[in-house]
């Protein structure tokens, strides 16, 4: 089977994670309308870790299909093949591609169980490969990277049973989108296949209704605004960084950083850091261990033979005098995850974990 891991993405927005692909004949990735609800802008993750900003340009809840536009389209992508001719049959192999449950890209194995599923006025491709939160907007390929259909996992958490939206759908979905402005969001009316730039309760052509869902943006918490005027303080684009829920993940340099809120009481940022070598730690542990290193007010420690770095303030903490010293030093941690990520090695003789970033 060919290798299209570099045409498929794992998107995150500040409510989760899906998937989406590229399709480079288009210049448009696609995904679900779930994965991307409530949002109009998300960043994109290649499988070099690397991020980048998407616009989402086109939205309709009724097929559950969204397509995302980048100003810096990714390069060298392989091409995933539209047709709408391609033999679509019981018991013909598929391969679900996608970011399962959040995890690294995955690859599942299955066998079309129905080619044309009809549940709710709509017709589904049914397969027995595992499709979970996660992989939803990812494709379904043939061997020869031909798309047999959009997963989508927002109809059944049964086992053994996955769901995707026929390409013939999606092709019809490109074919509706004639936008004026490419970078602009549209919401696609499902009765007369009008888009619509501004919110509305009626289609002005049709009269059909448009949930204002579509329109929706959701806000940020006080805590989540807090943290992300950090990451802007540190020149990042917090859009970027969004994992989830008051959840922010990226790398700095080689060093992944991960921000959230522990117990509902803690703002935690943390990095893991290298891995320990083999031999004598005794200076390395000297070093974690000295109350009088230069690291203050971050915290070494050790855990499962990773060197990590962290900082844990009491949430009541961002909203009170000592708001202004939090923000810095916060904003302050990548760089020295960073540093401390090539120190260690350099030094120590340490390796770079499995979740650094190295070029």
């Amino acid at each position: 089977m060919l290798d299209f891991s570099k045409a498929i993405f794992k998107i995150t927005t500040s409510s989760g994670s899906g998937t989406g692909f590229y399709l480079k004949g288009y210049d448009l990735f696609v995904t679900n309308f779930h994965v991307v609800a409530g949002e109009q802008k998300i960043a994109l993750l290649d499988q070099d870790k690397h991020r980048i900003l998407g616009h989402v340009v086109y939205a309709n809840q009724a097929s559950d299909i969204a397509f995302i536009k980048s100003k810096t389209p990714p390069q060298d992508c392989p091409l995933i093949s539209l047709d709408m001719d391609t033999a679509i049959r019981s018991l013909q192999k598929i391969y679900v591609h996608g970011f399962p449950f959040g995890m690294p890209y995955t690859i599942t194995e299955g066998v079309i169980s129905a080619p044309n599923q009809l549940i709710q006025g709509r017709t589904y491709l049914q397969t027995d490969a595992a499709v979970n939160p996660g992989n939803s907007g990812g494709p379904m390929l043939n061997a020869a990277g031909q798309l047999i259909a959009v997963t989508t996992s927002k109809l059944t958490q049964a086992d053994n049973v996955g769901f995707g939206i026929p390409v013939k759908n999606l092709v019809q979905e490109i074919n509706d989108f004639k936008p004026q402005d490419p970078f602009q969001y549209h919401v696609k009316c499902d009765s007369c296949s009008l888009l619509l730039t501004e919110e509305t309760e009626f289609c002005p052509h049709c009269g059909n209704d448009i949930d204002s869902i579509l329109f929706e943006r959701f806000g940020l918490s006080l805590f989540a605004q807090f943290v992300e005027d950090a990451l802007q303080l540190m020149g990042m684009n917090p859009i970027l960084a969004r994992a989830g829920k008051d959840f922010w993940e990226f790398h700095q340099g080689s060093a992944l950083i991960r921000i959230f809120v522990y117990k509902n009481d803690y703002l935690v940022a943390t990095s893991p850091l290298n891995i320990l070598p083999q031999g004598n730690l005794n200076d390395l542990l000297v070093y974690i261990l000295d109350k009088n290193q230069p690291n203050k007010p971050y915290t070494l420690g050790i855990s499962d033979n990773h060197i990590y770095i962290s900082y844990r303030v009491h949430l009541s903490d961002i909203f009170s005098t000592k708001k202004d010293v939090i923000m810095e030093e916060l904003s302050r941690l990548p760089q020295k995850a960073d540093d401390l990520d090539t120190f260690f090695v350099e030094k120590y003789n340490c390796q770079y974990s499995v979740e650094s970033k190295v070029e």
